[in-house]
C-alpha cells in the first residue's frame, strides 16, 4: 500500500512556538513553504480552514500555480458554501492543475466559532447529518452525468448538473476527520480517506476498526487511514527530548505573552487527546502529549519525539496498523518541513517498502 506524507502551508509564519510579525496572508512565505514541500518529497499539503482566516480554495489555487507536482488537501466546511457551487469550483481547479486537488471535510467542533461564519446549527449530529448531504450533492455534481434531483432536510436540489467533472475518475479524493460517532458514520459512506489525530496504537485500533464497520454497513470498502503529528527531531534520542523541552518552555512563555487560556469546549477528538495526556507525558514508543495538555489539544498537537530513523519506526508502526498517510508539521514549519524531507520522509518510506517486501514473500 503507497505511503503518502501531507505537509501543512499556514498563511504567514507564527505556531505554538512562534509570534506572528508578517501580515496575515503572506504571499512570499507561503510561496516559499509550498516550494519547500515540493522540494522535500511531501505529496499534498494540507490548507486549513477557519471562521475568521484567508479562504483555503484561493490559497490553494495559488499553491498550485506556483508548484508543479505537489497536491493540495483543502479543508472546507459544509453548511457555508452551496454544495453544488463548491463541487464546480473544486472540479474547475482539479481540471486546471493536473488532478492535483483533494477535499478535507471538517464538519465543526466548536459551536462558537461557527457562529463567526453564521452557521447557528448547534447541534452537532445534525450538522454531521448535514455534512452527509453535502457530500451526497457533491458527488453527484461530480459523477451525475444527466441533470438529477435532490430532496434532503438540509439541501434540496432540483435538475441539478456540472458540466465540469474533475479530472480524477469518479470524482476528486475526499478526507473526511472527527472523533464522533456521527463523525464516523459519515467517514463509513464518503470517505477515501479518514483523518485521525496523533493517538496512541489502541486508539488508532478502536478508531480504525469502527470506520471499516460504518463503511461495511455502506456496502463501500475500508477508507485509507490519515495520521497527524507533529516529529521533534535531533540526531540523538537525548537531543529531542532537550528539543521538545525547549518546544514546551517556547509554547507556554508565548501563552503567556499573549493571554491565551485554554478553550473551555472540547471537541470528541480534542478529548481523546486530552485523556491520552492524562495517562502521561509519553505514550507507547515515543508519543508526547505536553503540548496538547497545554493547549487543550485545540489542534494535531501530539508529536514523535527522537531520531528520524526512530519516529520511522514508529510511522512503520502505525502502518502496520493500517495508517497510509502521515499529515506532518513543525513547531517551526518551514524549517522542519525541510528537516523533515533530508532523512525522515526517505527513511519511512524505506523501511515501509522494506516490510511490504517481506510480506510478499511470506505471503508465497
Amino acid at each position: 500500500m503507497p505511503v503518502e506524507f501531507i505537509g501543512f502551508i499556514t498563511n504567514n509564519n507564527a505556531s505554538e512556538t512562534i509570534v506572528r510579525s508578517g501580515p496575515v496572508l503572506d504571499p512570499p512565505y507561503i510561496e516559499t513553504v509550498a516550494k519547500a514541500h515540493e522540494l522535500a518529497g511531501f505529496d499534498r499539503a494540507l490548507l486549513a480552514f477557519h471562521s475568521t482566516t484567508p479562504d483555503a480554495l484561493q490559497v490553494a489555487q495559488h499553491v498550485l500555480t506556483i508548484t508543479k507536482s505537489l497536491k493540495v488537501m483543502i479543508a472546507q466546511r459544509p453548511g457555508f458554501t452551496a454544495p453544488t457551487l463548491l463541487a464546480r469550483q473544486l472540479a474547475t481547479l482539479d481540471q486546471f492543475y493536473g488532478g492535483r486537488v483533494s477535499l478535507h471535510v471538517i464538519t465543526g467542533g466548536n459551536a462558537i466559532e461557527l457562529r463567526q461564519d453564521g452557521n447557528t446549527l448547534d447541534d452537532k449530529d445534525e450538522r454531521y447529518a448535514r455534512t452527509d448531504e453535502f457530500l451526497d450533492v457533491v458527488r453527484l455534481e461530480w459523477t451525475s452525468e444527466k441533470p438529477f434531483n435532490y430532496s434532503g432536510k438540509y439541501y434540496n436540489v432540483e435538475n441539478g448538473f456540472s458540466q465540469v467533472k474533475p479530472l480524477q475518475k469518479g470524482g476528486i479524493y475526499t478526507f473526511v476527520g472527527g472523533g464522533s460517532d456521527a463523525a464516523v458514520e459519515v467517514a463509513g459512506k464518503h470517505a477515501d480517506t479518514f483523518a485521525l489525530w496523533g493517538e496512541s496504537y489502541a486508539q488508532v485500533r478502536d478508531v480504525t476498526a469502527r470506520v471499516r464497520d460504518a463503511a461495511a454497513k455502506h456496502g463501500r470498502p475500508t477508507p485509507r487511514f490519515s495520521l497527524s503529528v507533529r516529529p521533534i527531531l535531533a540526531d540523538t534520542e537525548e537531543k529531542a527530548w532537550a528539543k521538545a523541552e525547549q518546544i514546551l518552555e517556547r509554547a507556554t512563555a508565548l501563552q503567556d505573552q499573549t493571554g491565551y487560556r485554554r478553550p473551555n469546549h472540547a471537541t470528541d477528538g480534542a478529548k481523546r487527546l486530552l485523556a491520552l495526556a492524562d495517562q502521561g507525558t509519553r505514550i507507547d514508543k515515543r508519543l508526547w502529549t505536553e503540548i496538547a495538555k497545554l493547549t487543550g489539544a485545540n489542534s494535531n498537537t501530539t508529536a514523535l519525539v527522537g531520531t528520524p530513523e526512530q519516529v520511522a519506526e514508529v510511522f512503520a508502526d502505525y502502518y502496520d496498523l493500517g495508517v497510509s498517510h502521515f499529515l506532518i508539521r513543525g513547531f517551526d514549519p518551514l524549517v522542519d518541513a525541510i528537516d523533515y524531507g533530508r532523512a525522515l520522509i526517505p527513511l519511512t518510506r524505506k523501511l515501509i517498502e522494506a516490510r511490504d517486501q517481506q510480506r510478499g514473500i511470506a505471503a508465497e
